[in-house]
């Protein structure tokens, strides 16, 4: 089998060889999985202006994403205007450009994502302002549905172009967790995210793309939730947060986990030993021999990931992985 029926039969529980890489940041040469970004977050001369009209800020040249500032609906009196002018275009000409390089520099057997980077809920935070959106979840709800209403469906547009220029899949990036919780109530969530997502999805599996969903933190509470939303893959990257084995125990085989050695704490500054631990961890919960499991690698040098760390983290996800699938 080839790398991309690899990475199909580890989604779909239909026994891959081996456990896939999604390499994210690093030699991207040894990764089944391709991440081609289709967001423009970084325009201007300075490439710190974003298609939805936030900019970033940061003091630290080496990380481009930096903090956003300048919310672009400051005010919610500026709604109408910001949806005449204001909202970025999905069928910007310019956004497919560059993918027919990138799939021929890595060839036909790669399984290709296109990642719309950062979406839904984080994207209405840089909006509005994070503070202003959480008081309107109670103030002006009818407002938060129907930002979260055009965010959304800015992102299907662009998921029904991805499947004729040769994605197999899209990348949804949208940060539910903070360490100890969600940030947001679980009741509030399944009320006004879910039920989008549900569609989101849909609208996706009608294009014949699988779905990939990122979120960082601790998120227990809504796992089922997010299970039940349809997702093929979910990226959880700070598993221990969650519970390595609690996890794996309670909803390994139901969906496809994509999961690193948590790049905020072993994969940084673990020992070796300790990274080749969690990789064995991970895998034995989150993996089964039929699949359901994916590994991510970051090479964070910016945040001071040595070569040795990073190296670790491929070999020993390829040692594991292996394993498991013989198992």
């Amino acid at each position: 089998m080839g790398r991309i029926e690899q990475v199909k039969k580890a989604i779909r529980f239909e026994g891959p060889d081996y456990v896939p890489l999604f390499i994210f940041d690093g030699e991207r040469d040894e990764s089944d999985i391709i991440q081609i970004d289709l967001e423009k977050f970084y325009l201007g001369p300075e490439k710190n202006l974003s298609e939805w009209g936030f900019q970033w800020a940061s003091t630290d040249t080496r990380i481009p994403m930096g903090t956003p500032t300048h919310p672009p609906l400051a005010r919610w009196d500026d709604f109408e205007e910001y949806k005449r002018h204001g909202m970025p275009n999905a069928f910007d000409p310019t956004r497919f450009d560059g993918v027919k390089e990138v799939m021929a520099q890595y060839g036909t057997d790669r399984y290709y994502m296109g990642s719309l980077y950062l979406t839904g809920f984080t994207i209405m935070s840089f909006i509005r302002g994070f503070c202003d959106l959480m008081e309107d979840m109670y103030l002006h709800r009818d407002k938060v549905e129907e930002l979260t209403d055009l965010v959304i469906g800015f992102e299907c547009d662009i998921i029904r172009q991805m499947k004729a220029r040769g994605f197999h899949a899209v990348s949804l990036w949208d940060d539910w967790g903070s360490q100890s919780g969600l940030v947001i109530e679980p009741r509030m969530w399944r009320e006004i995210f879910k039920p989008r997502y549900i569609r989101q999805v849909k609208v996706a599996h009608d294009c014949g793309l699988d779905v990939f969903f990122h979120t960082c933190g601790c998120v227990y509470d809504i796992l089922p939730d997010i299970i039940e939303c349809g997702f093929d893959m979910l990226n959880l990257t700070q598993p221990d947060l969650n519970g390595i084995e609690r996890v794996g125990r309670e909803f390994g085989g139901k969906i496809c986990f994509v999961a690193p050695v948590n790049y905020q704490t072993t994969s940084l500054t673990g020992t070796v030993e300790q990274i080749y631990d969690e990789a064995r961890r991970t895998v034995e919960s989150f993996g089964r021999p039929n699949g359901g499991l994916i590994a991510l690698v970051i090479y964070y040098k910016t945040m001071g990931m040595s070569e040795e760390n990073y190296r670790a983290t491929v070999d020993s996800f390829r040692k594991y992985g292996r394993s498991k699938r013989a198992s």
